[in-house]
């Protein structure tokens, strides 16, 4: 008997209609002989209902009282899809983060997963019952709160149990077929992707893509987890997310020992801002000095530029992007030190678009730059920022126009397909 881990994110579980469709697949998956434990995002968009009900009865929400009212969401979705389930004539247990053993530090709001103790769900399987996880949250052994994990959190949960269970694989449940070569509301023509490595999701991830979170790529990667994305809205096969391993082993097992291409896709991100701090002096420990500031709001810093110094006055300029949500506190906290640091000014810009191209092919094919440039160029797209991997470049430029970027660059790569991808739900998740 194989163990199965699935996630259903909220769309798949908006309504009456979409729980039971669920409950239909979870059932299915159960008939077939295997243990099944199933993970669950708040119905539809329930979570950013309370996150605007918190806000409009305070501007600042307590953090812990925050987190309390956010997991009631997931707490719906596990209860009425363990009904529906047990409607069905199949027994089903439902459990909260805590009581599913998802153990947290105690960072409320984006907790991470420090230990998975689910004894309770091993003896829930064992009674031959469906296991109903709540997403999205876990429990801290110090403080005894409640804690969620952030956005994403669920894809996180599925995988974190999926790897302390030891499941054969974890499937991750959306409103689209899988990962496609591009957001396929952005590009309607973009191809599903059957297989992808961890190392490239992860990349994408990063970039923007949000089939996925980052996350739980990363949990799924440094534990072994087989990763399957698939559309809840049809029994398609999906895209599957393997490691280096994983994948090896899969092409020797069906003789497709062929190379990938040299690009998996193109993932674009409007979440991100700029800060560009004017006037550094240009000697050692100037840009330490200015992360350092940085690093003690906990902000995320994505790309970094700094302009090589004007020879008459000794100063450059340091650019960096970092999520729009924490541009206001870095600047707040720049500026507190403007007098020690000795920069001139501070200049924010929140309407920049990020792109990124992503390909484990890169490694040993030249000419992929000049390619990427040059599509930009024909279609007047001007670059403001460049950062590179090895398996990706990113490139900054204007937020109006990183839609048609993403098209333009998915066409000169040609990862165009014949069809148009479906999203089911409207949202890509």
């Amino acid at each position: 008997m194989s163990l199965i881990v699935q996630k259903y994110g909220g769309s798949s579980v908006a309504d009456a209609e979409s729980i039971k469709r669920v409950a239909k697949r979870v059932v299915e998956t159960r008939k077939a002989g295997n243990e099944v434990v199933v993970a669950v995002s708040a119905m539809g968009d329930t979570t950013d209902e309370l996150l605007d009900l918190a806000h409009d009865v305070t501007p600042i929400p307590a953090p812990r009282e925050l987190d309390m009212l956010l997991t009631a969401g997931e707490r719906i979705s596990m209860a009425l899809l363990a009904m529906a389930i047990k409607s069905m004539g199949y027994d089903a247990r439902s459990f909260t983060g805590s009581q599913a053993g998802m153990i947290t530090d105690a960072q409320h709001g984006a907790a991470r997963i420090v230990d998975v103790t689910p004894g309770r769900i091993r003896d829930a399987l064992d009674d031959g019952a469906i296991a109903i996880v709540a997403g999205f949250q876990g429990f801290n052994r110090d403080t005894k709160d409640i804690t969620t994990l952030g956005r994403g959190g669920s894809d996180t949960t599925a995988v974190a149990l999926a790897a302390a269970l030891g499941a054969e694989i974890c499937e991750i449940y959306t409103d689209v077929d899988g990962v496609f070569t591009a957001d396929p509301r952005i590009v309607p023509n973009a191809r599903k992707i059957d297989r992808i490595s961890s190392e490239e999701m992860l990349e994408l991830a990063a970039a923007g893509a949000k089939v996925l979170y980052i996350r739980a790529v990363e949990y799924a990667r440094r534990h072994g987890v087989i990763l399957h994305v698939r559309s809840s809205f049809n029994n398609n096969e999906g895209t599957l997310v393997l490691n280096e391993n994983a994948a090896e082993a899969a092409k020797q097992e069906d003789g497709s020992a062929v190379e990938a291409p040299i690009i998996a896709g193109v993932a674009t991100d409007l979440s991100e801002a700029k800060i560009t701090v004017v006037g550094v002096p240009d000697v050692p420990g100037k840009a330490a000095q200015i992360f350092k500031i940085v690093a003690k709001t906990d902000a995320n810093v994505d790309m970094i530029v700094q302009n090589v110094s004007a020879a008459a006055t000794g100063l450059t300029d340091i650019s960096f992007t970092l999520p729009k949500s924490e541009g206001q506190r870095v600047l707040t906290a720049l500026k507190a030190e403007q007098g020690d640091v000795g920069f001139q000014s501070l200049q924010y810009d929140d309407q920049i678009g990020k792109l990124a191209l992503v390909g484990a092919g890169m490694r040993t094919n030249s000419g992929v730059s000049a390619k990427l440039f040059e599509a930009l160029y024909e279609a007047g797209i001007n670059i403001e920022m460049i950062s590179t991997s090895e398996i990706r470049i990113s490139v900054v430029t204007r937020a109006d126009s990183v839609n048609e970027a993403a098209r333009v660059v998915h066409r000169a790569f040609g990862l165009d397909g014949e069809g148009t991808a479906i999203v089911y739900a409207g949202t890509g998740r």
